[in-house]
Formats: structure tokens, sequence, C-alpha cells
């Protein structure tokens, strides 16, 4: 089986799709296919579909969509496999999981194990191999998670939790790149994130720091001014002292901006 859920919703048995066409049955295989190989309770998935709005036929009209799913599965299901929709779709322990007994092949798994590996390997001071793990990783998405599912709650506290990965993701393959010196070619990236987060404290002090490293200091500081001013009207705050001490680096021309990454020892001073 194969599951795609970071971007349009994909899941496919013997290479069929097996994803329906209405709205709330995507939404329980997304929810279902987001936490494949454990159990999604019953009132979970009704908590997803309907939200504060539950009508008296809930339970059976999930019962519904559950059937409708399990038919799609034995479509796609090859001659004398011996497995049944309900092996691939189970009922669980008051809820449904999917693929109990059938290997997974997930790309949201894959990002994981991936973006994993990547993180210890900066723990480890490896910063090529962080940053070729952590850009496979981040090549796996194919625009917003689930960006073609309706979104109730449950499902929308996951996107942003794969979100918030994600950007960790890119923030930690970048401060990877940093170190192997490719602060040039991380200009025009880091500027199209800026301009997308220009609140984002983590992306404009990588900026400033690539700007600075390229041999442009005066534009490390622009950047600094423009966070500051977007922060003081928007929000009413100044920069982070981690920021501030990365612009008095970068004033007093401190030698430590060549050895070090934002993340790192200048900033935890």
């Amino acid at each position: 089986m194969e599951i795609d859920v970071l971007g349009p919703l994909g899941a496919r048995v013997n290479g069929m799709s097996i994803v329906p066409s209405a709205g709330k049955p995507r939404q329980i295989l997304a929810l279902l296919a987001i936490r494949a190989g454990r159990v999604v309770s019953v009132e979970t998935l009704i908590e997803e579909v309907w939200g504060d709005a539950v009508p008296r036929s809930a339970a059976p009209t999930l019962q519904t969509y559950i059937l409708q799913l399990r038919k799609k599965i034995t479509d796609a299901l090859p001659v004398n496999s011996g497995l049944t929709a309900k092996d691939i779709l189970a009922t669980s322990y008051g809820g449904y999981q999917l693929a109990p007994v059938e290997p997974i092949r997930c790309d949201l798994v894959e990002f994981q194990r991936l973006t994993a590996h990547g993180t210890r390997a900066m723990a480890e001071h490896a910063p090529h191999t962080a940053s070729e793990k952590l850009r496979e990783g981040l090549s796996l998405w194919r625009g917003n998670a689930l960006v073609d599912v309706p979104l109730g709650e449950v499902l929308r506290m996951e996107v942003i939790g794969m979100q918030e990965a994600r950007t960790r993701a890119l923030e930690l393959r970048i401060e990877a790149d940093l170190q192997l010196g490719r602060h040039a070619e991380l200009i025009g990236e880091l500027r199209m994130l800026v301009a997308q987060q220009p609140l984002h404290e983590n992306l404009c002090a990588q900026l400033m720091t690539a700007l600075y490293r390229a041999g442009h200091p005066w534009r490390a500081l622009e950047v600094f001014q423009s966070l500051r001013q977007s922060l003081v009207d928007e929000l009413g705050v100044e920069p982070s002292p981690r920021l501030q001490r990365l612009h008095r680096a970068i004033l007093a021309n401190d030698d430590r901006l060549d050895r070090f990454t934002p993340a790192q020892r200048l900033l935890s001073a």
C-alpha cells in the first residue's frame, strides 16, 4: 500500500487509487492514512467529520463511509491475494485502523525518517550528511499537506504539526548548508522565505549570516532593520536578544560569524 499526504492525498492498493471523490470519506481516509498502523477511535473520526455539529445519524453514516472505502479496497486487491478489505481497513478497539497487516510506503513516514537522520547528523557535526538527508526529505513535499482534503479540527492540527516539522527541517538544512560554506547560493532562497514570513527570526538570522559571509554586511543590517520595523509596527516588540547579538556582531565584524551558524555559539553566548 502506498500513501501520500505531503501534498494532495494519495492512497493506492496494488497501484490502484482508493481515494474517494466525496469530501467526508476523503477526510476519514486522510486521518486513517496519517495514523496508519494505529487505531483511530470512532469518536475522533466523528469529531473530524462533523465537529461540534454531530448529527444523530453520525455513527451509521460513518459506517457507510467505511464500507465505501472498503469497497474501493476490494476492487483494488489482486485476485487470490489472500487478503480482504477488512484486513487492510480493520475494525479494532472501538475504532478503525489502516493496513495493520500490509507493509505501507508512506511519504510522511519517509520524511520523518530522513529528517531524524539529518538531525542526528547535525548533532554529530556532519553537515554534509545532514544537508543531503534533509534535502531528500524535503523533496517529498508536493505542496501543502492534504491540500485537496477538507480539514476538520483533528486534521487541521495534524497538518499544522506536519508543516512545522517541514519548517524545522528546512531551517536545519539551511544551517547545514551555511556550515558547508554555501552562503552565496542560499541568499536567493532565504530572501524568498523571509518575504513569505517576514517575522520569522530564525530565517532572518540565517539570511543576515549568509549576506555577511557573502561580503554584504550592509544588506545584512538592512534585513535586521526591516525585521525590527515589522516587529515594532505589528507586535510592538523589539527583536529577541539573540537577534540583537547577531546585529552587534555584524556591526563589529566579529570573526566568529565566519565560523559558526546563527543557531550555534554566537547567538547562544
